[in-house]
């Protein structure tokens, strides 16, 4: 199984691989200068790189690589090694600024160092640059990007003068330097010289055949790359390439029938939901480490932190935060999206959505107008992805949450009661606590920890009247519950105020339409203090 590698020829040598060379077919027929492709982390953009990279580049001889693959049927088969191409990741660029700047400056180091023979007859003008641009890439540790603005557009037109043939540029995960520089507080400072350099390879040289960068975020053309009015941006929500990142469900189907295992319902509902342009995508990552471990596990939440996305959390406003709240009690929200930025640009609740989209934590189910969309949590595995974002989003210990939600899980009634106490006196501010909503919003804002078991019911019509919240267990085994909140002004009556609670259950019959055993749960408040009542059926 070719888990985690990166470069194609090793794939093709000895791995498993599924064919998306149809890649370059699309790429070469949509002739776009320069073409930015946004996916999230996992779903195969360094290898589709390295692939492109692979078959374009003029110092190789491919034919036996690609001999068995889909390009190669196809006109554009004359195509291959016939470009000279700088390939680029900036993957490793993470940390403070002066980390980024060293990563960027070894990978342009790496391709100057790959192409030393075109540097011998140098004009005395090119010979000068080429030393500038050289000695400010080797002096690494000064987190600056001053000569080497122009280390990517020197190397190209040199390229350009050896081969006489225009250059192919592949700049992978291009956006790791400014998210990092964006939560690290150095975006300024990063952006006016990397934004410089790739508008000098992008926008300016006169070496250019055509370029592709990928990464998880889009860039906004009136801001990071001012007037680069060449660029087409391919988004999640686009057709273009929608079917080369990631599984559809026939190469997915076909890959697990190879490995011994079959398609069913508890896969898909583990790892299908994805939509890219008009088709249903399997996350790559999760799939091969299923095939190969045989268990139904989140795999992809292992993968990498979500840094970007918890510093968007706190910064978030009331109305992101409500919005946040639907989307955990039903799995889905229709809201203001707006795609034609980046978070790290634009601050705004609609960019934020948009943030959430491109990682790969939601995904479009519809669009309604523009800049309207319906979104939804992909799958099972993603689900649990909101279990720590939404302990980040409560400033509680996700341990804490754990332990409430399996005293659920497993009935233990005391231990439900002395971990909702701990999570009460544990929460950074009683002043949100102000009313019976207050407590109502922050359990159902949790309950993303029981999404997988429980379907979630909240402030809706159940038998004679409203409920708060119920938990309706999907599985036989599991009980139900249905949990009625309140709120005093003092203690002195929260005890008989939870019976009344319960009494309240029993009255609207809030139980009618569930089966099984149940639980009702009544709570009442007074700012962190709170008694429960816990009664079976």
């Amino acid at each position: 199984m070719p888990i985690g590698l990166k470069n194609y020829e090793k794939m093709k040598e000895r791995y498993y691989t599924v064919d998306k060379t149809l890649l370059i077919k699309e790429f070469l027929e949509r002739g776009n200068e320069v073409t930015l492709i946004t996916r999230p982390r996992r779903f195969g953009k360094t290898i589709n790189m390295s692939m492109m990279s692979e078959f374009f580049d003029i110092t190789k001889d491919s034919k036996k690589l690609f001999q068995d693959t889909k390009i190669m049927e196809t006109d554009y088969a004359n195509q291959i090694n016939q470009y000279p191409i700088i390939f680029i990741s900036f993957a490793n660029a993470k940390g403070d600024i002066v980390n980024v700047v060293r990563q960027i400056k070894n990978q342009l180091l790496d391709e100057y160092n790959r192409y030393d023979y075109i540097f011998i007859n140098l004009t005395r003008i090119e010979d000068n640059r080429y030393e500038k641009i050289l000695n400010d890439l080797m002096d690494s540790d000064n987190g600056k990007i001053d000569a080497s603005i122009d280390g990517l557009s020197f190397l190209m037109r040199i390229l350009e003068k050896y081969y006489g043939r225009e250059v192919m540029l592949f700049i992978d995960e291009y956006d790791i330097p400014f998210i990092e520089a964006y939560t690290g507080g150095f975006y300024d400072e990063l952006c006016r010289g990397l934004s410089t350099m790739l508008h000098n390879a992008l926008k300016t040289s006169d070496s250019l055949q055509y370029a592709m960068l990928t990464g998880i975020q889009r860039v906004a053309k009136e801001n990071l790359f001012s007037d680069l009015n060449n660029l087409k941006v391919c988004t999640v929500g686009d057709e273009h390439y929608s079917q080369y990142f990631g599984f559809d469900e026939n190469e997915t189907k076909v890959l697990l029938e190879y490995y011994g295992l079959s398609l069913d319902e508890k896969v898909k509902s583990m790892y299908d939901g994805y939509r890219f342009g008009n088709k249903e995508i399997y996350n790559p990552w999760s799939i091969l480490n299923y095939a190969d471990n045989r268990k139904l596990e989140p795999y992809w939440l292992n993968t990498s932190n979500n840094k970007m996305i918890k510093n968007a959390i706190k910064k978030a406003d009331k109305i992101f935060e409500a919005g946040y709240e639907e989307l955990i009690e039903t799995g889905k929200i229709e809201t203001r999206v707006q795609m034609e930025t980046s978070f790290f640009e634009v601050n705004t609740t609609a960019s934020l959505w948009e943030l959430f989209i491109n990682a790969g934590y939601l995904t479009i189910e519809k669009q309604i107008d523009i800049q309207r969309y319906v979104l939804r949590i992909p799958n099972q595995e993603v689900q649990q992805e909101f279990k720590d974002l939404t302990s980040y989003h409560l400033h509680v210990s996700d341990t804490l949450l754990a332990d409430l939600f399996d005293s659920l899980l497993y009935e233990e009634k005391e231990n439900f009661i002395y971990s909702y106490k701990q999570l009460l006196l544990t929460l950074p501010s009683y002043r949100d606590l102000k009313d019976e909503n207050s407590y109502h919003v922050l359990f159902l804002g949790m309950c993303a920890w029981l999404s997988h078991d429980y379907e979630i019911i909240s402030n809706r019509e159940e038998g004679k009247g409203r409920c708060d919240i119920i938990l309706k267990a999907k599985k036989d085994n599991l009980p139900s519950y249905v949990l009625e909140f309140k709120y005093l002004k003092d203690t002195d009556n929260l005890k008989t105020i939870t019976r009344q609670a319960i009494e309240q259950i029993k009255e609207k019959r809030y139980d009618a339409n569930l089966k099984g055993k149940v639980i009702s749960i009544g709570l009442a408040h007074h700012i962190k203090d709170v008694e429960i009542e816990w009664v079976e059926k």
